[in-house]
């Protein structure tokens, strides 16, 4: 007999575990800046779920056998981006668990129209939001980074500044990650997930295939707790 499901001797009620469907596409993406914990989210999110989890800024590293770093310091961020775009349009089309990008992916026009192409097809893309005051501790603005020379807590806010029109044009979903744990933000987007399903069609409805319950884009953004 097999064990049962991580949690279940807790009474905990885990989501039906996700079968493979053809063609495989992830069960959901998370986007935004450093610092808003997308890999952490994504650990906890495919723990919950009994999902694989994939980092396109590791399969990068993977990719190149080098660190995001060294790739940008010595072949510059244009040759980095491509690497990102083919690590990301690999994933979109090959992944079935959960899905987090680099900060800059969304920059790429490509990516922006295979995401695009994602959410037509009822995927659910998550812009996990985040204050600089929240990202610093989290990433160490203190220390050197490819694109944060100079003052990193300036840049930081000019990249965001410059980003978050297009995290909020790329995503169905908001979620605020200030304050909150890993778990926490995971419980954030289940109840946002919820709250989409709501008035749902029976035949959107979460399956034994996609506990997200994927549908076309609606916007359904998750207040910070006050």
């Amino acid at each position: 007999m097999d064990p049962p499901p991580a949690g279940a001797e807790r009474g905990v009620t885990l989501p039906p575990v996700p079968r493979p469907t053809t063609p495989q596409r992830p069960r959901i993406v998370l986007v935004g800046p450093p610092g808003a914990g997308k890999s952490t989210v994504a650990a906890a999110l495919a723990e919950r779920w009994q999902l694989q989890v994939r980092d396109t800024d590791a399969d990068v590293e993977a990719l190149a056998g080098r660190s995001v770093a060294d790739i940008f310091v010595e072949d510059g961020e244009p040759a980095f981006r491509d690497l990102e775009r083919t690590a990301v349009l690999a994933a979109l089309d090959g992944h079935d668990g959960v899905l987090a990008l680099g900060g800059g992916a969304v920059l790429d026009a490509g990516t922006q129209d295979a995401l695009a192409r994602y959410v037509r097809a009822g995927g659910v893309v998550v812009y996990l939001e985040v204050s600089l005051a929240h990202a610093a501790p989290r990433v160490g603005l203190n220390q050197a980074r490819p694109l944060l020379l100079g003052n990193p807590r300036a840049r930081w806010q000019q990249l965001m500044d410059a980003r978050r029109p297009v995290y909020e044009a790329v995503s169905t979903l908001v979620v605020g990650t200030d304050g909150r744990r890993p778990h926490e933000v995971a419980e954030a987007i289940e109840e946002a997930l919820a709250h989409r399903r709501v008035a749902t069609p029976a035949e959107q409805q979460p399956t034994e295939q996609d506990p997200t319950g994927q549908q076309p884009a609606e916007q359904h953004p998750l207040e910070e707790d006050a």
